[in-house]
């Protein structure tokens, strides 16, 4: 079936594709932006293409230093540091021609704290959001927040009027399966313009003539044709015939094959992700295994030995083809807080798992579903296959139900999975982004990617304390102690660290972004 589909596919490809022009960038990957709302989900590729249109008042360069976007520059205030100031850039149009202002600034904010909002957690901090006049926005924090721009690299600003206009003021319920205006339409300040959106199946966007930074960033590309095809035979055959001339989601099976054609190249660079499972420990009984009355996942000894029988270096050798590095906690290296000490903490021992499992009552195994996407990650549904395999060893025989992001994620976010893959990458490059996210307990605003069950009262208020904690070496010293909970714990079992691979057309010069988001903006076409 597979294969009859990839053809199929193919020939649609081939069928409709125009002869390829120097302006114009046809870019693919496996999957689609799950939706346009600036604020309804917090996800690598969702953000790539509104990052096209959108912007945000500070962004990351390649090389992870910050970059003046709609704000030209931020400071604490002198004689408040619980207040930040923000100089707005002037001149500034949205695609619709409306100025960019200090109002909606403040409106974006707040409708980016609202409870639908999958940005909340990076903006908790946040109490107020002031416009002093048209082109200055005060920030005001819980307490002194040292690492406030930070967390703002992917909070997008947009037109408050227009959002009034259209009926959008509240953030699309994503998990809920509500459309709005906003989910298919978009009116940034960004560089490229919405001109047509097909959920996943293409999306075209063109330069935007009016942008503020024209003169300013290459924008040799003045046409977006975005497919995202799930299919990795049928990418990289799209490669090969010179219907697409950017890749994202290289097959890393394909890297050599790609790589030694003629006016092809792939570029690699470590990624700012980590690839791991979660598992639901906080549940009295959970419903997707054998076991009555009781959760064999609640038992600290269960998580250890299932992370002791996956073998990561067998994954990154077959799996991978050389392409992952294996992790021993869930934070890239590129991160504050991770230490190398950490990240070899994942060994493989099935006997020493066994004995585990023997000891926590379980000699004899139990049976369990993981869910899997298989359209996010490298390789992602072949990693959950090989695990299968490997957990069998002690016992837990494992069904996998693999299934598109769209459908895999709110499993997640709604605590309905007990065992899942998830990939965290860090924009803000510090361990608070990761505790906010995956490791204080589940409220309204914060833990809500944390499908674990996991909750601790007085972890929690040392996570919430970082927000405010403006003593560096202090801060540093509780970050590790409570990754040392986290270890201990084993509250995930972490896999690898994603490496990137991204193919293109020689003509195509870009740097390879860590943060997995490229900004066409930046792109030359020879």
């Amino acid at each position: 079936m597979k294969s009859t589909m990839a053809i199929t596919l193919g020939a649609m490809l081939l069928s409709t594709a125009a002869p390829l022009a120097a302006e114009t960038l046809r870019w693919a990957r496996s999957g689609d932006a799950l939706t346009l709302d600036p604020h309804s989900q917090n996800e690598g590729p969702t953000h790539t293409i509104r990052h096209q249109m959108y912007e945000p008042l500070v962004i990351r360069d390649v090389s992870g230093a910050f970059e003046p976007t709609l704000a030209t520059d931020w400071a604490p205030k002198a004689d408040d540091p619980n207040v930040w100031v923000f100089n707005l850039r002037q001149g500034v149009k949205f695609h619709d021609g409306a100025d960019f202002t200090a109002e909606d600034v403040v409106f974006s904010i707040n409708r980016a704290k609202q409870e639908n909002s999958d940005m909340k957690e990076l903006i908790g901090s946040i109490t107020e959001v002031r416009a002093v006049d048209d082109h200055t926005v005060e920030i005001v924090t819980s307490g002194p927040n040292p690492i406030l721009p930070a967390n703002l690299t992917n909070l997008f600003m947009m037109d408050k009027d227009w959002t009034e206009a259209n009926n959008t003021v509240n953030v699309q319920d994503f998990e809920g399966g509500e459309i709005t205006f906003a989910t298919t339409n978009a009116n940034g300040t960004g560089p490229y313009v919405l001109t047509s959106r097909e959920p996943d199946v293409k999306t075209v966007m063109t330069r935007n003539e009016a942008y503020w930074g024209i003169d300013q960033f290459p924008m040799d590309v003045t046409e977006i044709i975005y497919t995202p095809i799930q299919n990795a035979a049928t990418r990289v055959a799209a490669m090969l015939s010179g219907e697409i001339d950017f890749l994202q989601d290289m097959p890393v099976q394909d890297l050599e094959r790609v790589n030694a054609v003629d006016g092809l190249l792939v570029k690699q660079a470590p990624q700012n992700r980590v690839i791991f499972f979660g598992l639901n420990m906080g549940a009295d009984d959970i419903e997707a295994d054998n076991v009555d009355g009781k959760n064999p996942l609640a038992d600290v000894r269960v998580r250890k030995a299932m992370s002791m029988a996956i073998n990561r270096d067998a994954i990154k050798q077959v799996v991978m083809r050389g392409q992952s590095e294996p992790a021993g906690m869930i934070a890239p290296p590129f991160v504050n807080g991770w230490t190398a000490e950490m990240d070899a903490e994942s060994v493989t021992d099935v006997e020493g798992a066994k004995a585990l499992m023997a000891e926590a009552g379980y000699a004899d195994g139990f049976s369990l579903r993981l869910d899997c996407p298989n359209d996010r990650y490298v390789n992602d549904e072949g990693i959950c296959q090989a695990t299968v395999g490997m957990l069998g060893q002690i016992g837990v025989k494992v069904n996998l139900d693999a299934k598109p992001k769209a459908q895999h994620f709110p499993l997640i976010t709604d605590g309905k999975t007990d065992f899942y893959m998830l990939g965290w990458g860090v924009p803000t490059y510090d361990s608070e982004y990761v505790f906010n996210f995956l490791v204080h307990g589940r409220e309204a605003e914060i833990g809500t990617w944390n499908g674990t069950g996991y909750d601790n009262d007085e972890l929690d208020a040392k996570i919430l304390s970082l927000a405010s904690n403006v003593d560096l070496e202090a801060r540093d010293a509780d970050i590790a102690d409570i990754w040392r909970v986290v270890q201990d714990e084993h509250l995930y079992i972490p896999i690898h660290h994603q490496v990137l691979n991204w193919g293109m057309a020689e003509n195509v010069v870009m740097e390879v972004d860590p943060e997995d988001q490229p900004k066409v903006k930046y792109f030359t076409m020879k």
